[in-house]
């Protein structure tokens, strides 16, 4: 291997050890993790709760909530039971999380956050451009 292919197997190196210290993947994964956990509260929930309140409405079928396609086959049930159990799933997670985690950490932002910079237009933005560069080229002449 040349000097230069090693030096950028060491830049390349050092930045990945900078993307994996940086924070962000840890954060991630923490979340991920903590995800699944909740995932499993929340389908432990509709398991327990939700799922035997939707067979109340299923009649005396022991396959659940649902219709028959064709009477006699079990294998044209249209189960309609576990389509409202994930919809009530996706509902109670969303609205968890977002009561939990979103809503406290915008409020904490907002609190204790650095405040947001001033956008400019591009017009004012160019403008000071023209500006800087004026004042650049007015002090960078030389007097005779």
């Amino acid at each position: 291997m040349d000097r230069s292919s090693s030096r950028g197997v060491r830049q390349c190196s050092r930045g990945f050890k900078e993307f994996l210290m940086r924070g962000n993947v840890i954060d991630l994964a923490v979340a991920v993790v903590m995800g699944t956990a909740f995932v499993a509260i929340v389908t432990a929930f509709s398991d327990g709760v939700i799922t035997p309140l939707l067979a109340l409405f299923g009649g005396s079928s022991q396959l659940g909530l649902g219709f028959q396609m064709v009477a006699d086959k079990p294998a044209t049930f249209v189960a309609v039971g576990p389509i409202i159990t994930a919809a009530l799933n996706f509902v109670i997670i969303a609205t968890l999380l977002y009561f939990v985690l979103v809503l406290p950490a915008n409020k904490a932002k907002a609190r204790w956050g650095a405040p947001e910079p001033d956008v400019l237009s591009d017009n004012e933005l160019l403008h000071q451009i023209r500006d800087l560069l004026a004042e650049r080229t007015a002090g960078g002449k030389h007097e005779g």
